[in-house]
């Protein structure tokens, strides 16, 4: 029995995504044709990837328009979120923590980005604090 496809984006469909999500609304021809400048790929490909990921509902069709266009069916932000946490339930146990511990502890984390997420802890807890 086939297993039924899932609704997370594959990274083709993420890379669409990103496209949409940069220029809004957007044709089938618009989406190949920012696709086109970073990867080889085929107008058709592009066109069933648009007709794949609508029935995933990952894009939006807007049919009363002529050429119709796709626009994204979530925020990225939303997007990014549901990955996360899934990948934080499936590879992580469940905690965020050991996410964050093993991005620290292999060092994967930029000295700019740590202090971003220092600063966004300290404003989590309440407020600035002394060092």
């Amino acid at each position: 029995m086939a297993r039924p496809p899932s609704s997370q984006p594959t990274d083709v469909e993420l890379q669409i995504l990103e496209v949409l999500w940069r220029r809004g609304p957007s044709t089938v021809r618009q989406v190949h044709q920012d696709l086109a400048q970073r990867r080889e790929t085929g107008y058709s490909t592009t066109l069933k990837m648009l007709q794949v990921m609508k029935e995933k509902a990952l894009v939006l069709r807007e049919d009363a328009v002529r050429p119709q266009l796709y626009r994204a069916a979530k925020t990225k932000r939303r997007t990014e979120l549901e990955i996360l946490d899934r990948l934080v339930q499936k590879v992580f146990g469940g905690s965020a923590k050991h996410l964050v511990m093993r991005m620290l502890s292999d060092k994967r984390i930029s000295p700019n980005d740590l202090a971003e997420i220092q600063r966004l802890v300290q404003e989590a807890e309440g407020g600035e604090h002394e060092p």
